[in-house]
């Protein structure tokens, strides 16, 4: 039996860009990764099968991790089979990303499981049919996005202060906010100014994060905050509609007692104390 975490991420930033020929967007957005992940675990089997903590997922071809393990079968001509077993930890429909980093993690479990390798420009191959953000979750770190979110450019970045993450209880889907980017006609920027990409911002003012605040936007973010009302009145102070910067760990602290999960924070490798959230 092999045990793996599919860890989440957050974005530091996120530009649409334009519409391409083949149906996706151009962005530019910064993929950072939190300490807040799902559990899997993987044991060799005849076939492929799969069970989920969360009832509200499928555990058929219609789970990225299920069907991570079909694509790699196929891509590595083998009849091997796995039994998965899905903890979810991570809220959906949070933009966190969580299944997108359950296929990453089900893609090398596999590999490990099978005794195999693939050239890692295969494996990203394979990624991408999953999903635009799964090649990003095959390495560790942070990345600068751009394509359609599977160009990545990892770089390091000590984050000086503590980023916490709040998820009030909605599920936002992906395929909803570009169907409202585009009918807001929000998908396609006018301003032509040379723009310092999100990247550079992020290393320029890391140690000011009120100027972050002002510097980095989510393009998805007038779309959410104009249609619900939980996240507004969570969007006291944030960089997009989910996280919030903090200068010292002093102030989670004073943050209230909630059901979890619902807040962590992305300053160490360990979780914020409690089950706690911001009011």
């Amino acid at each position: 039996m092999l045990a793996l975490r599919a860890y989440a991420k957050i974005n530091l930033g996120l530009r649409i860009l334009r519409l391409r020929n083949d149906g996706y967007h151009d962005l530019e957005t910064v993929f950072h990764r939190i300490n807040l992940f799902d559990e899997l675990e993987l044991d060799s089997a005849d076939t492929i099968s799969m069970e989920c903590s969360a009832a509200e997922l499928p555990s058929d071809e219609r789970n990225l991790s299920y069907r991570a393990a079909l694509l790699l079968r196929k891509e590595l001509a083998r009849g091997d089979g796995v039994r998965i077993k899905l903890k979810k930890k991570i809220p959906l429909g949070a933009g966190l990303g969580g299944g997108s980093s359950d296929a990453a993690s089900t893609l090398r479990g596999l590999l490990r499981l099978w005794q195999t390798t693939l050239p890692i420009d295969r494996l990203r191959s394979v990624a991408a049919q999953l999903g635009s953000d799964v090649p990003y979750f095959l390495e560790k770190g942070t990345a600068y996005a751009t394509g359609r979110g599977d160009v990545l450019d990892y770089f390091h970045v000590d984050i000086p202060y503590w980023i916490v993450v709040v998820s009030p209880d909605l599920h936002i889907s992906t395929a909803w906010a570009y169907r409202e980017l585009k009918n807001t006609q929000r998908s396609v920027r006018n301003d032509r100014a040379p723009r310092s990409s999100l990247k550079d911002l992020l290393i320029e003012n890391l140690n000011d994060p009120r100027m972050l605040q002002n510097l980095i936007r989510n393009d998805f973010e007038p779309i959410v905050l104009g249609t619900h009302d939980p996240v507004v009145r969570l969007k006291r102070g944030s960089t997009t509609p989910v996280q919030i910067l903090y200068s010292f760990p002093e102030a989670v602290r004073p943050c209230t007692v909630f059901s979890k999960p619902k807040l962590w924070h992305g300053r160490q490798q360990n979780h914020s104390p409690g089950n706690k959230r911001c009011p």
